[in-house]
Order: C-alpha cells, then sequence, then structure tokens
C-alpha cells in the first residue's frame, strides 16, 4: 500500500503540472471570475472532464493485491481496476464552476472510466458524476468565497473517494474482490486526491493573486493613459479633440480598434473597422443607448451588438467606457477587441480606471469651469446688470423727478437702494430661492416701470410650491431687460411682459414672454449659446445666464429662445424642484 501511494503521488505531479498550466489559460480565469452561462458551462465541463481523463490515466492498473504501474491504459481485464486521480478535476469542476459543471465533467470522465471495463466499471463509472453533482452544491454553501480554502477543499476531497469506495462494495461483484480492491486502494485514493485537489485550489489561489496584481497594474497604466488624453478632452468633445484622444488609446490600451462619440454621433474610429464606421454616424445601438443612460461601464460581444451592421467587420467585442462630466454623461470611448476572449478582468479594470479618472478629472475641469462663471456673474452683477447706463439714466430720472414730483422721486432712490443691496447679498450665493429672485427683480422693475410706465405692463403668474426652489441668482433680470431692451422698448403704449413660474411634477418652468418686435430669426440658433455684444450691453448676459443655468442645474435647464406667430417672443427655460444645495 505504501508502494502504491508513492506511485499515485508520482503520478499526481505529472498531472498538477498539467493543472498549473491550465490555470493561466484565459478560459480558467474567466470561471473565476463566475461569468457563467450555457456556452461557458459547457467548455468548463469539457475542460474539467479532460481533466479527469488525464487523471484516470495517471492512475494505477490494480489487481489483486499486485498492481502495474503501465502509464497507458486501453482496455482493462475482468479482475482489474484503476486506483486513480480522476475525482481531482471533476471535484474542482463542481467546486469551482457548480452542479451543472461537476456534473457534466462527471459525466465526461465516468463514461471514460465505464468504458475501459473491469469488474468495477459500473459502480466507479456511477460514482464520478454523482461526486461531481455533490461538489457542485457544496460549494455553494461557501459561495461567499471567492475561491474555496485548500482546508476546506482537503476536507470535502476526503469523502470523494470514500462515496467511490462504498459504491464499489455495493454494487461491483464478485464482493470477495470488491473488498480486497478497496483495502488496497483505499487508504492511498483517499490520500493523493484530496492532497491534490487542496494543491490545485491553492495554484488557483496564486492565479487569482496575479490576476489582481495584473488589475493593479492595470489601474495604474490607466492613469498614465487618462493623463495624455484629458488635455484633448478638457477642450471639448469635437472630432479634432476625439481623434487626438482615440489615437493615443488606441496605442496605449492595445486594443483592435477606439472610437470616441458624444451622445448623438461619432466623432472618431481610429484602428480596425475606420475603412466603415466613419464619424458622423447616429448612435443607434441598444448597447450606445444603454450606456449613454445608465452612466456605467457596459460590454458587447457581437457585432451586431457594439453597433456594426457590415457582416465582414472584424469586430466581435467592446467595452463602453462612459465620459461623465459631474452628472451627466456628455459621450462613450469604445474599445473594440476581434473577440470576445480577448475582453478579461484586466482589460475591464483598465476601462473602469480610466472612466473614473475622466471622469472625476473633468468633473473638476467643470467645477473650475462653475467657478468662473461665478466670478463673471458677480462682475456681471455689478458691472453689466447695473450697467452704467442704467445708474446714469436712474439717476437722471430722480433729478427729474425731483423738481416735478418728489414723492415719486423718494420712491425711486429707495428701489434703487433696494436693487443695489440685493445685488451684493445674492452674489454671495451660488443658489438662491426663488422667492429671493423675484424679489430682487421685483426692486428692478419699479425702476424701470417710474421710467417707461406709459409704454408697457408687467405682470407675474407665480404657482404656490415653487418660491422655495433654488435658482442661479440674478437670471430673471437680464431676461426682463432684453425683452425691454429689444422687445418693447419702441412701443409706444400697450407693451405687455409676462412672467409665469409653474410646477411640473419635479420641475419648476419659467416663460417669460413679451408682444414686441421678436428676436431676428437670424438669432434664433446661437442666442444663449455664444456671447453677443450689444451697444445695450445684455448680450454676454444672456449667454452667461444660459451659461449658469445648465452648470448649477443641468442640462434640460437650458435657455429656450421662440417667436411667437402674433409677434412678440418667449423665453422659456427648466429647473429642478431642489431646495437644498447639494455638497
Amino acid at each position: 500500500m505504501d508502494n502504491l501511494t508513492l506511485l499515485l503521488i508520482e503520478r499526481m505531479g505529472i498531472l498538477l503540472t498539467l493543472a498549473f498550466i491550465l490555470t493561466r489559460t484565459p478560459l480558467f480565469r474567466q470561471l473565476l471570475d463566475r461569468e457563467l452561462h450555457v456556452g461557458t458551462s459547457i467548455a468548463f465541463s469539457v475542460m474539467f472532464g479532460l481533466f479527469g481523463i488525464a487523471g484516470t490515466y495517471a492512475g494505477v492498473v490494480v489487481q489483486g493485491e499486485s498492481y502495474l504501474p503501465a502509464f497507458w491504459i486501453f482496455r482493462l481485464s475482468y479482475d482489474e481496476m484503476i486506483a486513480n486521480s480522476t475525482l481531482v478535476g471533476v471535484v474542482i469542476g463542481g467546486l469551482l464552476g457548480g452542479p451543472l459543471v461537476g456534473l457534466g465533467a462527471g459525466v465526461i470522465a465516468g463514461l471514460h472510466v465505464f468504458q475501459l471495463g473491469g469488474f468495477a466499471a459500473a459502480p466507479m463509472g456511477l460514482s464520478i458524476p454523482i461526486t461531481g453533482l455533490l461538489a457542485g452544491y457544496v460549494a455553494r454553501f461557501f459561495s461567499q468565497e471567492r475561491v474555496i480554502s485548500p482546508s476546506k477543499a482537503m476536507f470535502i476531497g476526503m469523502f470523494a473517494p470514500i462515496i467511490q469506495m462504498s459504491l464499489l462494495l455495493i454494487m461491483a461483484a464478485p464482493p470477495e474482490l470488491a473488498r480486497t480492491m478497496v483495502n488496497v486502494i483505499g487508504i492511498p485514493m483517499v490520500l493523493t486526491n484530496s492532497v491534490s485537489i487542496a494543491i490545485f485550489t491553492t495554484m488557483i489561489r496564486v492565479a487569482l493573486q496575479e490576476a489582481e496584481r495584473s488589475a493593479a497594474i492595470e489601474a495604474e497604466r490607466s492613469f498614465t493613459i487618462a493623463e495624455r488624453i484629458l488635455p484633448h478632452l478638457k477642450r471639448g468633445l469635437t472630432p479634432q479633440t476625439a481623434q487626438s484622444a482615440a489615437l493615443v488609446l488606441q496605442k496605449e490600451t492595445k486594443a483592435a480598434a477606439v472610437a470616441v462619440t458624444d451622445r448623438e454621433q461619432l466623432l472618431a474610429h481610429v484602428g480596425v473597422g475606420a475603412d466603415h464606421h466613419h464619424p458622423g454616424e447616429a448612435l443607434n445601438s441598444e448597447l450606445d443607448k444603454r450606456a449613454l443612460y445608465s452612466g456605467g461601464i457596459d460590454k458587447g460581444f457581437t457585432r451586431e451588438s457594439v453597433g456594426c451592421k457590415r457582416k465582414n467587420c472584424n469586430l466581435h467585442a467592446a467595452i463602453l467606457v462612459p465620459i461623465k462630466e459631474g452628472d451627466s454623461v456628455v459621450g462613450l470611448i469604445k474599445l473594440y477587441y476581434r473577440r470576445p476572449q480577448q475582453i478579461g478582468k484586466v482589460q475591464e479594470a483598465l476601462a473602469k480606471g480610466l472612466g473614473n479618472l475622466i471622469s472625476n478629472q473633468l468633473t473638476l475641469s467643470l467645477t473650475e469651469q462653475m467657478k468662473g462663471l461665478m466670478k463673471d456673474a458677480e462682475l456681471r452683477m455689478l458691472q453689466a446688470q447695473i450697467h452704467p447706463h442704467f445708474l446714469f439714466n436712474t439717476l437722471n430720472s430722480i433729478v427729474t423727478l425731483i423738481r416735478i414730483d418728489p414723492q415719486l422721486a423718494r420712491h425711486m432712490t429707495i428701489q434703487l437702494g433696494v436693487f443695489m443691496r440685493f445685488n451684493l447679498k445674492l452674489t454671495a450665493s451660488p443658489l438662491v430661492t426663488v422667492r429671493q429672485e423675484l424679489d430682487h427683480l421685483h426692486a428692478y422693475l419699479e425702476i424701470i416701470k417710474i421710467r417707461f410706465s406709459e409704454q408697457f405692463a408687467v405682470r407675474t403668474i407665480i404657482d404656490a410650491g415653487v418660491e422655495e426652489a433654488l435658482i442661479p441668482p440674478g437670471t430673471l433680470q437680464p431676461l426682463f431687460e432684453n425683452c425691454i431692451q429689444h422687445g418693447v422698448r419702441d412701443i409706444t403704449n400697450g407693451g405687455e411682459i409676462i412672467l409665469h413660474v409653474k410646477r411640473q411634477d419635479v420641475h419648476v418652468v419659467f416663460q417669460i414672454e413679451d408682444n414686441g418686435e421678436g428676436f431676428p430669426d437670424n438669432l434664433l440658433p446661437v442666442l444663449g449659446k455664444v456671447p453677443m455684444e450689444s451697444k445695450e450691453g445684455n448680450g454676454i448676459g444672456i449667454h452667461n445666464v444660459n451659461q449658469r443655468l445648465i452648470s448649477l442645474c443641468g442640462q434640460e435647464a437650458q435657455l429656450h429662445f421662440a417667436n411667437k406667430q402674433e409677434g412678440g417672443s418667449t423665453i422659456t427655460f427648466t429647473i429642478p424642484m431642489t431646495t437644498e444645495v447639494s455638497a
């Protein structure tokens, strides 16, 4: 028995060498990460089934109390059986892949043992799939562990050959020969199988640690890549900046191709497929839409899922990395691969690191832009919104009123003081309540109405429950100034400006309309999007209002300009019904 044990251990050395090679394959790494579906379950069953067959050939033929140390086994005589390590591969398959993989591997290895023949062919062949199935169910008790510990694996491995020996004693005939065989091979098989299973799980843990170290290296590499592409992306998503970023990414990530998009279209594509993936193509695939909507990293494993309709395209898999500014997804980085198997945990770690770094840096850049806009807002509040022409005109009106209506002059002076105090107060906070913003607007209108009392009237309709919503300070006054300067100023009488603030679910909608001249048609597409100089000084103010609304309240808060068919114009924007400033 001692000699048989030593011989089995020697044979197991060969088998464990094969196991070491197996733990380095990409397919085995997928099993470690529990990426199981029907296709991979079948592949894993075949892989561990073949490993079980190798364990059979690494066994020793036993006849009575003697054994034959032959390595290649073709057919057993009736009184022969194999002291084998078949159960090692099957049990490991069950522990890692679950009951289905354990059963599948057991069926493959068991059929091989059965066809070799011998008096124990039936019980040995039956015991192998049963053991694999039970190992899979036992593994569920340790599902919180990524890989079962070697000590637990050894304990489970001891029971596998015991089950096999039990079936041998129950089913094999003649009973005397079965008892003799169990006495000869029982203890050697229990020792070698349990120790081999423990060593195998140790190898798996080492492989897993290597994978984690590789992921850490990829995360560090993502820092370098992010540093190289951020200068391009910080200049905005344009075809030029996207092309520069894609070239860097394709070189550094070794992907087959790299694409950069905004929310609507492909901006650049570098690498394989550049002949038919052209900039300007719309993003129509469900994978693109899902990544843009969820804001999380997504993967596609078919040519159709990654958005290519050409049958001969070599791109069959992709990782989609959202580009975020704050909480908004502004585009995608798409890392393409020729085969799904090329996307492993290392590639996912790199993509995740890139996504986090790029989004964090762009958010910081956006914060800096917002600070600049806030500084600009302070200047506009004190310089543009209280433009010298407005202040001088108001003071001239006060001088005139002192002679003809001292009481009205006094009222106008008080309102000017109130308006200036509001300006100084509101610049101290990035967001104020709608109530405060309306008070600021009313102070401005009190002054304007004295100067233009016969030309136009102002009407406000404020829905209940919107007063505590938060809005960037100084938003409404420049918009009203625009209506006065460009809309109703040339109307001698009957002019009207209406402000309607209404609540719609979790949003507050602001609509300002007048019955004046309306906007020039050629300016409607660019109003608020680019600064425009004007002699009245409110062209830049409209642009800054729009930029602050987008930066502080989101893309959906941007200004919308339109002309009415009956004459006049409307300005509309929407803010979230938020009552607390975000940290």
